[in-house]
């Protein structure tokens, strides 16, 4: 008779095969142009996203903290490697290295830097840095997935025949290669609606298969026999150095510079340390709010900290596979839930899909127009925004709608666009809205026993920013003869607090009142001793 825990292992891989590896198969197509574009962003070929995406998928599936979660090469933390693999090229340059040369060594700095990442996340998940994810409010990630999916449609502009995003001008030379210009753009709108439409239509027929998948099939067949000058996944990848011949190979950064590696010594250390920091926080952090989402969607819990290890080692064997490091993908986690990859058979599957389709696949994969993958996308961009939020923005408090929208722009006015920064401008801005909400529940209310004595009693919490509130609750310039300070109902949290009852205390007894403090409880008696000295309260 089988135990627990193999039951429990086999509910977590094999509960609904059918539904893990079609929702994973659907998955790796929405990841290849992504995985393409992030390694152009880098400043790195497409097979280090694609073998970053192939390695994370993989990985993740068997140490992660969350059941069916998407892991990938991400824009958020390709935006942050474009400094290090500069900093790399600009060195071998420098040396007198060819322009190959020059360019492996940018990318030994980015998988040093991917393998630091990686040690700084496991170090994380030990240090249990995902309980400070409980100071992320709702509205933080109702601004944060909006700001997403926004950035998510914004990348797909271009190939919809729309330059906003990049400012270039779409008859040139290299964008030629992969844009739709002239008579191609009409064309593209179309087989973007269809694709829309059979995305969202499908499902109310039928569900055994993927709609997503469906879309582009039909799209890729009406392409290749109607329209096969539109550009193609093969424009795309193309652009950026062409696909993967073979498997990823294990390959250590660390070496001759001649030979396009980076030396192991202090001076690499120093170079890629801020670069993996930045990634580790940044990853993580847009890791645990994925994780978030799919655990409210799911009505599930998951271990962020396991979670933190497992992108940390996931890391580490992308790094020595020459792919570059990642995180939890919003979007592509959500299709896979909704599609039901509820399992890590589901996050695998991804993975062997990708290669299979990227290797084997290669002639068939260079002719899905990018139209399809277009349309998949826009459907991802709806699927990540919080559209319940939106609609019922009129009744959120407006407190709640100023954070949402302090994290959406600032994340949307940063150039790049920087998700973590917007996310640290809403977690401020909560803070501050809360601080003011909780000064305001202190209260001081004044009660006279006789001619010659009076009582304040204190309600609430004293600390730096509820101080004014309560100075403001007394009289200084009334001396009664005895005056009682109740703080049975109160507590004091900080040095401010302290500082504010003494001088309420000072002001009362130059007046020439004979001041008494009652109803301290033991914590806030401990501080006033500390800071202000047990003769204040006599």
């Amino acid at each position: 008779m089988p135990n627990k825990s193999s039951s429990a292992a086999i509910q977590d891989w094999f509960s609904s095969p059918r539904k893990d590896i079609l929702s994973g198969l659907v998955v790796a197509f929405a990841m290849i142009p992504e995985a393409i574009a992030f390694s152009g962003i880098a400043g790195v070929s497409p097979q280090v996203g694609l073998y970053g995406a192939f390695c994370l998928s993989i990985t993740i599936a068997l140490v992660g903290g969350r059941k069916g979660m998407i892991t990938s090469a991400t824009g958020s933390t390709a935006l942050l490697m474009t400094g290090v693999v500069a900093t790399g090229v600009a060195q071998g340059r420098e040396l007198g290295f060819s322009d190959v040369t020059a360019s492996q060594i940018g990318l030994s700095y980015l998988i040093a830097a991917g393998l630091l990442t990686g040690v700084f996340q496991i170090l994380w998940g030990y240090l249990r840095l995902a309980y400070q994810m409980r100071f992320v409010p709702t509205a933080v990630l109702s601004g944060f997935v909006n700001a997403l999916a926004l950035l998510i449609f914004q990348a797909q502009l271009p190939q919809m025949g729309l330059n906003l995003h990049f400012g270039e001008k779409l008859s040139s030379s290299h964008n030629d290669q992969i844009l739709p210009i002239g008579l191609q753009v009409p064309v593209v709108w179309l087989l973007i609606i269809l694709g829309l439409i059979i995305i969202y239509g499908l499902p109310r027929l039928t569900k055994l298969i993927p709609s997503q998948l469906i879309a582009i099939i039909i799209l890729t067949i009406i392409s290749i026999n109607f329209y096969p000058n539109i550009p193609t996944v093969n424009d795309l990848a193309q652009g950026g150095g062409g696909l993967p011949e073979s498997l990823p190979r294990l390959s250590i950064p660390f070496g001759a510079i001649e030979s396009g590696k980076i030396p192991f010594n202090l001076q690499t250390f120093g170079t890629i340390l801020p670069t993996a920091l930045a990634i580790s926080l940044v990853g993580l952090m847009e890791t645990f709010l994925t994780q978030d989402i799919l655990d409210d969607i799911t009505d599930t819990n998951s271990n962020k900290n396991k979670e933190a290890r497992g992108q940390g080692i996931s890391n580490i064997i992308s790094s020595l596979f020459g792919g570059m490091a990642g995180c939890a993908l919003v979007g592509q986690s959500v299709m896979n839930t909704e599609n039901g990859g509820r399992t890590r058979l589901s996050t695998f599957s991804s993975g062997i899909s990708l290669i299979i389709i990227v290797l084997l696949c290669k002639p068939w994969l260079k002719l899905i127009p990018m139209a399809a993958l277009v349309a998949v996308m826009i459907s991802i961009a709806i699927s990540t925004a919080d559209i319940n939020g939106l609609k019922n923005i009129k009744k959120i408090p407006k407190s709640d709608t100023a954070v949402m929208l302090m994290t959406f722009s600032v994340t949307m006015l940063t150039t790049p666009h920087n998700l973590a920064l917007g996310v640290i401008a809403g977690v401020a801005l909560a803070g501050i809205l809360f601080s003011r909400k909780v000064a305001k529940v202190i209260k001081v209310d004044s009660r006279a026993v006789s001619d010659e004595e009076l009582i304040y009693d204190v309600t609430g919490q004293l600390f730096f920013v509820s101080k004014i509130y309560f100075i403001q609750g007394f009289d200084t310039h009334k001396h009664s003869k005895k005056i009682t300070i109740d703080m049975s109902k109160a507590h004091i949290w900080d040095q401010s607090g302290v500082n504010a009852l003494e001088q309420i205390i000072r002001k009362l007894s130059i007046g020439g009142s004979d001041v008494n403090v009652v109803g301290l409880n033991e914590e806030s008696l401990n501080l006033f001793d500390r800071l202000g000295g047990q003769g204040s309260l006599h």
